[in-house]
């Protein structure tokens, strides 16, 4: 029997609590009829609201397929750290598990804060404000090779070719293509890796990842635009790329409070270099 503790960070139910750290429904009616779950150490059999700082004990046989935790919410937007192997929209998703809209993407295998609106006025606001560049989203990697980026503006084209669900970068334009944007920080370089900040002032499919393969350096574990032999080389099967930074400007309205807000979570890997 596993147990598992965790401590609550904002007020919501204690199902869609223990939904959101991956339990499935069944499992959680079965905590409630086998009394095992404990809210501040007492047993529950039903599904109740729960405060800011209560913890939540309860057992299970296996252990949980962990996809994303609840990092902030209020009465407009929940922001979740996601993890590998789960889409931000679709069938399974997280935007599906939470029934709330997903306001900008994150790719399946990229871990990291994702940003969804409990509703569709606050979801068109926040799609908007994506699209007319008020939000400023910061990512960490690890890249193949050393990297000497010091804030580097780096512009290039990039063709998606829907069929193979798979984008090209060319440095100069070509037919088809749209021209991307990415800043790009060296935070700590040794000759076989890097860790990178990479700041999007362009949103294009796999656009960080595809960049940064482009010029030389891919992401550590990208099984699609990196090298097997350098995933193999380094033991990783996921690609280390996390959102780990968003910030709002300029929203008006109820959306106002969220200006400025910084919400920030690094990947465990990353020590602070």
């Amino acid at each position: 029997m596993n147990k598992y503790i965790y401590k609550v960070e904002s007020s919501q139910k204690l199902s869609k609590f223990l939904f959101s750290l991956g339990l499935k429904n069944s499992q959680i009616s079965l905590l409630f009829k086998n009394k095992d779950v404990r809210v501040d150490g007492v047993k529950k059999t039903c599904d109740e609201m729960l405060s800011v700082g209560q913890e939540v004990i309860f057992f299970l046989k296996e252990e949980i397929d962990k996809k994303f935790t609840i990092f902030y919410e209020d009465e407009n937007i929940i922001v979740v750290n996601k993890d590998a192997g789960i889409e931000a929209t679709g069938q399974a998703s997280v935007e599906e598990k939470l029934n709330c809209f997903a306001v900008h993407r994150l790719d399946r295998n990229t871990k990291g804060l994702l940003v969804m609106a409990k509703n569709e006025e606050v979801k068109n606001c926040l799609v908007d404000a994506f699209k007319e560049n008020l939000v400023t989203k910061k990512y960490l990697c690890e890249v193949v090779g050393k990297t000497n980026f010091k804030n580097e503006f780096c512009e290039a084209y990039l063709f998606k070719d829907a069929k193979l669900s798979k984008t090209y970068v060319y440095k100069e334009p070509r037919a088809g293509t749209v021209k991307i944007k990415t800043l790009f920080n060296t935070i700590k370089s040794s000759n076989e890796t890097s860790i990178v900040e990479c700041v999007l002032l362009t949103g294009k499919t796999h656009q960080i990842r595809s960049h940064l393969a482009f010029l030389g350096h891919p992401i550590l574990g990208d099984g699609k635009y990196g090298s097997n032999d350098d995933n193999k080389k380094f033991k990783e099967k996921t690609q280390k790329l996390f959102c780990y930074y968003i910030t709002f400007k300029c929203l008006k309205g109820k959306l106002e409070y969220l200006n400025n807000k910084e919400f920030v979570q690094f990947p465990n890997w990353f020590r602070g270099y």
